[in-house]
């Protein structure tokens, strides 16, 4: 039996899990204010603080973490990588650290699993405890072609939801009682933001920007935009460039259209026969339809099955609505909710036994 660790920092909670194979056998999401984190002027500085909250959570259950094997942390922004499960090394620790591609929570997860699994090798005098990093969003499998854009100045970029859909890909795999390196599958994250990949034989050769790019428009983000409207928009004097931010990430989607970054809320006044509600919903389906059709052609229609997850999937309206439009693809599945603590977790068990390899950053 392997005991593992694994560490998820957000940006207003931290949440961390025990698990003993497969089986969870502790899980806490540690909330934190705006006055506890308005204390530091970078999300590196919260690292002691972070930490230290960990520890005593840990303390208090009765976990010892002598008897961690395996520190798994989620990945931040670091530079692009492909799939799989990395080893904390000096150079991450530094881009991490340095937040050379980004500032964001998630960067202090190697960076608090490292340093735990430091305190458990030098108490247990060995070096046997790794400490690791899964699928962060900056996983990029994409092929050439499908980085160029329509002119030199720009270039599509791969950032999804990799840790979640490359789960739910095996999870599939698994319930079909094949290999998901053997099969073509589009899976698409139905969060915050919206990602659709095309999986091919296990890498993902395209994939939207669900951060701040293309694709459906979301929760918060407004994906795709007619481009001379934007542009047009930038120079009229009446925006700036944050504004013009906002608009792309935080203030579009949902948020632009009805004033609210919750789906739930947005399903509940479409039932209640509000209109607007209703078509907006139905927008957001239909766009990521459309951005489903775009990864069957990249798979040239050798699509084994589309499946649907994240939190938004458990809207069973907006499911059928993407359903009725894509199901003549492949067969529609839908996996409502995320696991990324359970997702870490497994990466760190098949590292154990022999079906996935540490990579080097």
């Amino acid at each position: 039996m392997y005991r593992i660790l694994a560490i998820n920092p957000g940006s207003t909670s931290t949440k961390i899990a025990v698990y003993e194979d497969e089986k969870e056998v502790f899980i806490k999401t540690l909330r934190h204010s705006s006055e506890e984190i308005s204390k530091f002027d970078k999300v590196t500085d919260q690292f002691g603080f972070r930490k230290k909250i960990i520890i005593d959570e840990l303390t208090n259950a009765n976990i010892d973490i002598y008897t961690i094997n395996m520190v798994v942390g989620r990945g931040g922004l670091v530079k692009p990588i492909p799939s799989g499960v990395y080893e904390v090394n000096e150079e991450l620790k530094r881009d991490l650290a340095e937040c050379r591609l980004g500032e964001h929570a998630s960067n202090l997860g190697g960076l608090i699993a490292d340093d735990i699994a430091k305190d458990i090798n030098s108490h247990l005098k060995t070096d046997n405890v790794k400490a690791v990093i899964v699928d962060p969003v900056v996983v990029d499998e994409m092929q050439d072609v499908a980085r160029v854009s329509g002119h030199p100045l720009f270039h599509r970029i791969s950032i999804f939801h990799a840790l979640n859909q490359k789960a739910i890909g095996r999870a599939h795999a698994a319930k079909l009682g094949r290999k998901y390196d053997d099969l073509n599958l589009i899976i698409v994250h139905l969060g915050g933001g919206i990602s659709v990949g095309a999986h091919c034989h296990g890498k993902v050769i395209d994939v939207n920007n669900a951060l701040d790019g293309d694709g459906p428009f979301s929760p918060e983000r407004s994906g795709s935009l007619p481009t001379g409207q934007l542009a047009k928009l930038c120079f009229s004097g009446d925006y700036s460039y944050k504004d013009i931010k906002g608009i792309i990430k935080g203030n579009g989607g949902l948020v632009g259209h009805l004033g609210t970054n919750s789906a739930l809320e947005v399903e509940n006044r479409a039932k209640s026969g509000d209109k607007q509600a209703q078509l907006i919903q139905n927008a957001m389906a239909y766009q990521i339809a459309k951005s489903i059709g775009e990864m069957a052609v990249v798979l040239k229609g050798k699509v084994d099955g589309i499946l649907i997850t994240g939190g938004i999937a458990y809207n069973k309206d907006l499911v059928d609505y993407i359903a009725s439009m894509v199901e003549f693809i492949a067969p529609v599945t839908s996996y409502p909710g995320e696991d990324e603590m359970g997702a870490l977790a497994k990466n760190a068990l098949m590292v154990f036994r022999g079906e996935l390899q540490i990579k080097k950053y």
